[in-house]
């Protein structure tokens, strides 16, 4: 017969990490500090700097938060890191090229509700197209595992995508480097509940329903595809339809849109976090 052997959690992992806390606190000194200093001596050369600390701080934060409060995949932080690089430049560039061709803006700009919901669809692709290239020629059976690694392409994806708005809000705004700052600061308040959440959910979930060196994308992987699509393409175009917005110390708006789909993708991740550490507690069953 057989039986489940349960492990109990190692203590590290029942107290948790704390380095992804110091790696925000040094992040936020070192980009406060490197923004006074801008500001202080007009050295346009610190503008780069600035705009790197800020936009790559929250994503980097949130995989490390992710890695330090369990011990439970089988990734080194070496493809973490790699994922977070390689994966987010490879999700941006294969998202730029499809929404070059197939996306159209409006007039302004902007996007209608309808090609939101299309950047959904391309952008949770291309990560997760990243998630499977990264993944090759591995096991990929275990759900944590999936759900760093999305994350992390996630993050990276983010990372990038913010530096480039912040970049176009500096060449939008006549070159006025305050711009580039508040879109960086507002990016970065949101950073942990957008493409992290999303590509971690979809990674964690196709590595479940996936067999050792064979992924499968059967209904349930299909299913979650299409429900974080949905969540980046109500993210993208829905404050565009719907204009209500509270306001939050020191005066950034913020959509009640934005914040309800924040909950939902936090719930949904929180949830496939505590499942995919549950079954790493226990052992496949041993024959006896």
């Amino acid at each position: 017969m057989s039986q489940n052997v349960w492990m109990p959690p190692p203590q590290s992992v029942q107290g948790g990490g704390r380095g992804w806390l110091h790696v925000l606190w040094i992040g936020i000194v070192l980009f406060i500090a490197t923004a006074i200093v801008m500001s202080m001596t007009g050295n346009a050369n610190l503008y780069p700097t600035v705009i790197l600390i800020g936009n790559f701080l929250v994503p980097v934060v949130f995989v490390a938060f992710l890695y330090d409060h369990q011990h439970l995949n089988t990734l080194s932080v070496e493809t973490i890191g790699k994922s977070f690089g390689f994966g987010g430049i490879l999700g941006v560039l294969g998202a730029s090229v499809l929404e070059s061709l197939l996306i159209h803006t409006s007039a302004d700009g902007s996007l209608t509700l309808g090609s939101a919901f299309l950047v959904g669809l391309i952008e949770e692709g291309c990560k997760i197209a990243a998630v499977l290239f990264l993944a090759r020629g591995t096991r990929h059976t275990n759900q944590m595992d999936g759900l760093l690694l999305g994350a992390a392409v996630g993050m990276g994806f983010a990372a990038l995508e913010s530096t480039g708005y912040a970049f176009t809000a500096f060449l939008s705004s006549n070159g006025h480097v305050s711009a580039s700052i508040f879109s960086t600061v507002l990016r970065g308040l949101f950073a942990p509940f957008g493409h992290g959440v999303w590509t971690g959910i979809l990674g964690a979930i196709l590595f479940r329903e996936s067999r050792p060196g064979r992924f499968r994308f059967n209904i349930p992987v299909i299913f979650t595809y299409l429900f974080v699509s949905l969540l980046h393409g109500l993210w993208d175009g829905l404050p565009l339809v719907v204009s209500l917005a509270i306001v939050v110390p020191p005066g950034f708006p913020i959509s009640v849109v934005t914040i309800i789909l924040s909950i939902i993708g936090i719930i949904v991740l929180s949830t496939i976090y505590r499942n995919a550490r549950q079954e790493r507690m226990y052992q496949a069953p041993i024959r006896i």
